[in-house]
């Protein structure tokens, strides 16, 4: 479990702290230098990386040819940069991983809400969350790349609350569990490959 000053002092204010547990906790790691490698959609067996450069290094080995997710938010590499030696350490900090995660993943449930028709009740809250962690770890939602797409708040010029994440309770129920297919494992392949400023979305 994260502890409520690191989450405080990290995540996206856009997510309620006992959100941003369960999002870490259906999708993420505790171990920040955690690197996940998948091809073809099976898992890649790859040394353990004990510090910050093992860590990077192992990244810029395997992008660009693999699905590579990264630190306490699984996040998916390589979408900020075209050149792999260009990765940013940022990516293996774990409090900047965290601001970075949970920043996307608040758009992935704006997009996930939008698709929904942007319900206005609480009672809609657990399914836009089991979708939106669906959708962060296939990067696809009825048919539409989530990291790719854009944000529905910044397209309307705010953010878009008619779910207010920020207010809702814990959820109670599992996440679904992911599911490998190959189409889900193509849409996380091409998400890896696009290129989104994360710096745009980063640090306080």
């Amino acid at each position: 479990m994260l502890d409520a000053a690191f989450i405080n002092e990290c995540a996206d204010p856009s997510l309620k702290p006992a959100v941003v547990e369960q999002f870490v906790a259906a999708v993420g790691s505790q171990n920040p230098l955690e690197i996940a490698v998948k091809s073809g959609g099976r898992l890649v067996l790859i040394p353990v990386a004990k510090t910050t450069t093992e860590a990077m290094a192992l990244i810029r080995e395997n992008i660009g040819r693999a699905v590579v997710r990264v630190g306490l938010t699984q996040l998916p590499a390589g979408v900020s940069v075209d050149d792999p030696s260009d990765l940013d350490e940022d990516l293996v900090d774990a409090c900047k991983n965290l601001r970075l995660g949970t920043k996307m993943f608040s758009k992935v449930m704006r997009v996930v809400a939008k698709w929904y028709g942007n319900p206005t009740g609480q009672e809609a809250f657990p399914q836009i969350f089991e979708d939106a962690v669906y959708a962060w770890k296939t990067g696809e939602f009825e048919g539409q790349n989530v990291f790719r797409a854009a944000d529905p708040g910044e397209v309307a010029g705010e953010q878009n609350q008619s779910v207010d994440w920020r207010d809702e309770k814990p959820l109670q129920s599992e996440t679904q569990p992911e599911i490998a297919s190959d189409a889900a494992n193509q849409a996380e392949i091409d998400s890896a490959g696009m290129r989104i400023g994360l710096s745009r979305i980063g640090g306080k």
